[in-house]
């Protein structure tokens, strides 16, 4: 043999030796988890021509990628025939649900694993209307008539467990209205697998910081409202129970001033927005817990003070806002009655933006701990 192909194979087996001992160490990929729109989930692969009639859509699967029933409208953002107005502030178009109407789609999933829908959806209409979410056996029907952005960016999440490996996701309006085209606007849909909570080391708090909660569109964002528990059985914010009336907001520290992390709760309608936790105690046992109250730099401003229950004692953090993201973190001591405590926060009024009265806000809850006092 040369001395070329001698040194030819010496380093055809080096590359060959190399590359079976680099391999050996690595672990196959695992299969990314869900967490994203759905397939047209911002409705802007349109339906041909011929499949409107105006702005209805005709056909069942003429909507691409969703299956719709009843009269279902496709609409532009702006000005509308009759002096309306249609928001679609994350992108051209979006669906009207009219009167008893519905789309539906069938999504792949991991059967046992929980996950959470994001979608926009606002009222277009002056009746009442509610949004109905749902997959097979679990379902929710959201009241929209109270607008919390102004722009109608307002955007909701909704949690179910998979029951099988496909499921069908239907939105649909169950409202009766004297004009069979009013509905709900729903423009873009979302789905995160909802990945399991781990204690932080120490904190008997669940997702204290808030990091683990539902899709965030990147493009857009007016916070998500998390709905009540009465209508929301699987919580899109794990580890947290919504007790009020209203929703609360989850925001990220993209699109708002956020004290630590990534994301945090903003309390938008006062006594009506509260957020609780039960953890497990020891009665009798002394405890510290600490949380953060700030503003989200967003034009809320006045008076923020955040009054918090542990078991039967309640607290106050007075903060003051001035708009500029500024943060207050407060440390209180309880003795534990039971062992189980529920943590309960709410916001003891009522705000509007600054420049915006149409929008509701209130202070950023987040970093919530709960610590064995010494």
């Amino acid at each position: 043999m040369s001395l070329y192909h001698s040194l030819c194979f010496l380093l055809l087996l080096s590359l060959c030796h190399g590359s079976h001992s680099h391999n050996r160490g690595v672990r196959p990929r695992r299969t990314p988890h869900l967490d994203g729109l759905l397939p047209n989930g911002n409705f802007e692969h349109i339906p041909l021509k011929s499949n409107m009639k105006g702005r209805q859509i005709n056909g069942t699967n003429s909507l691409h990628h969703w299956q719709i029933s009843g009269h279902v409208e496709l609409v532009s953002g702006g000005p509308q025939p009759g002096g309306f107005y249609f928001s679609v502030p994350r992108g051209v178009h979006a669906v009207r649900l009219g009167s008893l109407a519905s789309i539906s789609q069938d999504v792949r999933v991991k059967r046992g694993l929980v996950y959470s829908l994001t979608f926009g959806a606002t009222r277009s209409c002056a009746q009442d209307e509610n949004i109905k979410v749902s997959v097979p056996g679990q379902a929710n029907e959201l009241p929209i008539q109270t607008v919390f952005s102004s722009d109608g960016g307002d955007t909701y999440a909704w949690a179910f467990r998979a029951m099988s490996d496909v499921v069908r996701v239907t939105f649909h309006n169950p409202g009766v209205q004297e004009d069979r085209t009013c509905g709900p606007l729903v423009d873009v849909v979302a789905i995160k697998e909802i990945l399991p909570l781990r204690y932080n080391r120490g904190n008997l708090v669940k997702n204290g910081g808030f990091e683990i909660g539902p899709h965030i569109f990147t493009n857009y964002s007016t916070g998500i409202l998390i709905p009540a528990k009465i209508q929301d059985i699987i919580s899109p914010l794990p580890g947290w129970i919504i007790e009020s009336l209203k929703p609360v907001k989850y925001i990220d520290e993209r699109h708002y001033k956020v004290p630590f992390g990534l994301a945090a709760v903003e309390l938008v309608a006062g006594r009506e927005s509260a957020i609780a936790q039960i953890i497990r105690t020891v009665t009798g046992k002394a405890y510290m817990l600490s949380f953060t109250v700030a503003d989200a730099q967003n034009g809320c401003h006045g008076s923020m003070m955040v009054e918090a229950f542990a078991g039967k004692q309640p607290f106050k953090l007075p903060f003051v806002s001035e708009g500029k993201g500024a943060y207050k973190t407060g440390h209180f001591r309880f003795v534990a009655d039971s062992n189980r405590t529920r943590l309960t926060f709410y916001s003891a009024f009522y705000h509007t933006k600054l420049h915006d009265f149409g929008h509701l806000c209130g202070p950023v809850l987040d970093s919530v701990i709960v610590l064995p006092a010494h």
